[in-house]
C-alpha cells in the first residue's frame, strides 16, 4: 500500500495519446502470438465442436481450455468455449467462458459441477440490440428449472442497485445439492464501456465477499466471454497484485496484464475503448483503497489511544489538589453514646429498651477518641462565613418559607404549640453552635436550630411576616 501514491500518480499522467499506442502494441504483440505454434485452437475448430461456440473467431486456445471429465450422457464431449486464466495467488484462478447457446447449457452447468464453482458474474444481458447474447440458464425466482441432470432454483433474486441483480441459487446434481452466486451487470454495453467505474468496482468487491476463502475459480462471461470479460478479469488481477503486495512502481504494467490474458483467452479487452476504461477504473480503484487505508490508520490510531492506560498523578499530587472538605461539605457526626441531658430540662423520649451498649470498638470516629493529638477533621459543622451577613436585627428575606395555606389572624401566622413529644429536630452534639438565623440568600441547607429544651413560645422569627 505504500506504492499506492506513486503508482496512483503515474496513471494519472498518462493521456489518451499514450493508451492509444500502448493498445496498438498490444494488437500487434498478439498478432505476432497467434501466427507462433504456441497459440493452437485446433479442438474447438473440430467439426463436432464448431455448433459450440457462439462466434466461430473467438476460440479457446487448447493450452488453456477448460476440459469437461464428467459426463452425464454418452454423447457428452470434454469441450466447452472457455478457458482459464491464472490469478495471481497460486492455485487461484478465474474462468473465462462466453455465455452459453441452448446447446451448452447441460455443458455450462457440468463446468460449474466439475469445477465447484461458488461465485458467477454474468456481465451482459440476455438480448442486447435485438440480439440474443445469451442463453439464461437459470429459473425464475421461487422456482426451479431442470437443465439435463441438474436442476437450478432461484432461491432468491435480489437488486442492490440498479446496475446488479443478485441470485442465489441452488443447484441439485444425484441428490447433491450446492449454492451458487450469480450477478449480472447490467450497464455494460457490447464493445463498449460503462460510464462510470464505481459499479464495476461494486460488482467485484461483492463478487469477492461471495468468494470468500474458496479456492475455486470464479467464472466470469459475457457474449463471447472476451471483451467485458477480460476486462472484469484484468482489474480484479490488479486488484490481487495490491492486496498481496506483489506490486512496485518499476515493473507495474497495466499493458502486460492485458499481454498476459491475450496469451491465455483470445482478445480479451476487446477495444481501445475497453483498454483506456482499465486505467480509469484502475486510479479508482487506487484512490479507494487509499481512503481505505487512511480509515484503518485513524481508527487503529484512535483505538490505541482508547486503550493506553491512563498513568495516575503520584500521591503528594494527589494530595495537594485533594479539595478543602471543610469547606464543602458539612458533616455531623453523632456522638456513639447518648449525651447527658437534665431530665427536668429534656424534651427527648425515654429510651425504648434498657440493654447495655456494647464495648467500645478497636476504630474510632475521628471525634470520638479523647484526647487525641490529632484535631478533628470533619467533625462539626462550621458554617462558610458570608461577607455580606446581615445582623440579627435584620429579618432574613429567603430563609423561611411559608405554607401555601397560610392565613392571616391580627397580622401573625397561626402557630402550633410543640409539645414534649414531638421528635422533628436532628440531635445534634453539644459541641455544635446554637443558629438561629441562615446566612440571607441562602436556601436553607445546614442552617441549625437546636431543639428547644421543654415547652415555650417559638422565636419570634418564624412567624414574622414578610411586608
Amino acid at each position: 500500500m505504500e506504492l499506492l501514491p506513486s503508482l496512483l500518480s503515474t496513471l494519472k499522467t498518462l493521456d489518451s495519446g499514450t493508451l492509444e499506442k500502448e493498445y496498438n502494441v498490444v494488437r500487434s504483440q498478439t498478432s505476432v502470438l497467434k501466427r507462433g505454434p504456441s497459440l493452437r485452437t485446433e479442438v474447438g475448430a473440430l467439426k463436432e465442436n464448431i455448433k459450440k461456440n457462439r462466434y466461430k473467431d473467438i476460440l479457446p486456445y487448447d493450452q488453456s481450455r477448460v476440459v469437461l471429465s464428467l459426463l452425464t450422457s454418452d454423447s457428452d464431449s470434454d469441450y466447452i468455449n472457455a478457458s482459464f486464466i491464472q490469478g495471481v495467488a497460486a492455485g487461484s484462478s478465474y474462468i473465462a467462458s462466453q455465455g452459453p447457446l441452448s446447446s451448452t447449457v447441460i455443458d455450462f452447468w457440468r463446468m460449474i459441477w466439475q469445477y465447484d464453482v461458488k461465485v458467477i458474474v454474468m456481465a451482459c444481458r440476455e438480448i442486447e440490440m435485438g440480439k440474443k447474447k445469451c442463453e439464461c440458464y437459470w429459473s425464475p425466482v421461487q422456482q426451479s428449472a431442470a437443465f439435463g441432470p441438474f436442476t437450478v432454483s432461484n432461491e432468491e433474486e435480489t437488486r442492490p442497485n440498479e446496475e446488479i441483480v443478485v441470485r442465489n441459487l441452488t443447484v441439485t446434481y444425484q441428490q447433491d445439492s450446492r449454492s451458487v452466486t450469480q450477478y449480472q451487470y447490467l450497464s455494460w454495453p457490447d464493445h463498449d464501456v460503462p460510464y462510470e467505474a464505481a459499479g464495476v468496482l461494486d460488482l467485484l468487491e461483492r463478487a469477492r465477499d461471495s468468494q470468500g476463502t474458496h479456492t475455486s475459480p470464479l467464472l466470469v462471461h459475457c457474449s463471447a466471454g472476451c471483451g467485458r470479460t477480460g476486462v472484469i478479469i484484468a482489474l480484479d488481477y490488479i486488484h490481487d497484485l495490491l492486496v498481496t503486495e506483489q506490486i512496485n512502481t518499476t515493473d507495474f504494467s497495466i499493458m502486460n496484464i492485458v499481454l498476459e490474458l491475450r496469451r491465455q483467452r483470445p482478445s480479451a479487452v476487446q477495444t481501445k475503448e475497453q483498454y483506456q476504461f482499465i486505467f480509469t477504473a484502475a486510479i479508482c480503484m487506487f484512490e479507494r483503497l487509499l481512503k481505505a487505508a487512511d480509515e484503518r490508520q485513524l481508527y487503529s490510531n484512535l483505538s490505541q489511544q482508547q486503550k493506553k492506560p491512563v498513568k495516575p498523578p503520584p500521591v503528594s499530587k494527589r494530595l495537594s489538589q485533594q479539595p478543602d472538605m471543610n469547606d464543602t461539605y458539612a458533616v455531623v457526626n453523632k456522638p456513639k453514646h447518648p449525651p447527658t441531658v437534665d431530665p427536668a430540662h429534656s424534651a427527648v423520649a425515654p429510651p425504648r429498651s434498657t440493654r447495655t451498649l456494647p464495648p467500645s470498638p478497636s476504630h474510632y470516629y475521628d471525634n470520638d477518641r479523647a484526647g487525641a493529638s490529632a484535631a478533628a477533621v470533619y467533625s462539626s459543622v462550621r458554617p462558610r462565613t458570608k461577607p455580606n451577613t446581615l445582623p440579627l436585627s435584620v429579618t432574613p428575606i429567603y430563609d423561611t418559607a411559608q405554607p401555601s395555606n397560610h392565613r392571616l389572624e391580627e397580622g401573625l401566622l397561626p402557630v402550633k404549640r410543640l409539645s414534649s413529644t414531638d421528635h422533628d429536630y436532628e440531635d445534634l452534639s453539644p459541641s455544635v453552635p446554637d443558629m438561629t438565623l441562615c446566612s440571607p440568600g441562602g436556601i436553607g441547607f445546614n442552617c441549625r436550630i437546636q431543639k428547644p429544651r421543654g415547652p415555650r413560645d417559638p422565636p419570634a422569627e418564624w412567624s414574622r411576616l414578610e411586608r
